[in-house]
């Protein structure tokens, strides 16, 4: 799986502003839900869930917050880059200012787990954050997604 498949590049916000991480959960709970036409509480509240078993921030600034959502057919993430790193209690102690969000059916177990794979494999790469830190459009953080997913599916 490419994070292509599963990516809704029109929904990338660079500069978002977030403060916290609880605001930052509501603000990608919201753009979601206006996106997928499902509550933004129903999101909130699987993400809340999941964060309880364990912080989603994956390290180097990154987090990944994700979960399962009733009513979803497909799976679907949206990316941010925030303006101001936000606490995060990542398991490296780092602030998190570049955030995907992945949302899936509850029987999406395998693909939940090869879409988790597939941003993992992107943001294990320490030129390709340094690119979308550096990125200023949503069109220019595209281009540095497109071509991450590129390059790591080869």
């Amino acid at each position: 799986m490419r994070l292509t498949d599963f990516l809704d590049f029109d929904a990338i916000k660079p500069g978002l502003s977030a403060g916290n991480k609880r605001s930052l959960l509501n603000q990608l709970a919201n753009l979601a839900a206006s996106r997928l036409g499902i509550t933004p509480a129903e999101i909130v509240a699987t993400l809340t869930e999941r964060e309880k078993l364990g912080s989603t921030g994956f390290g180097h600034g990154v987090a990944i917050p994700h979960g399962k959502v009733d009513g979803l057919s497909q799976i679907y993430c949206l990316f941010v880059r925030l303006s101001e790193p936000v606490g995060y209690k990542a398991i490296d102690g780092k602030p998190v200012d570049l955030v995907f969000l992945l949302l899936s059916p509850p029987e999406a177990g395998a693909e939940h787990l090869k879409a988790l794979a597939a941003i993992s494999r992107v943001v294990r790469n320490a030129a390709t954050l340094e690119k979308m830190r550096g990125a200023r459009s949503r069109d220019a953080l595209a281009a540095v997604l497109m071509g991450a997913d590129e390059r790591d599916a080869a």
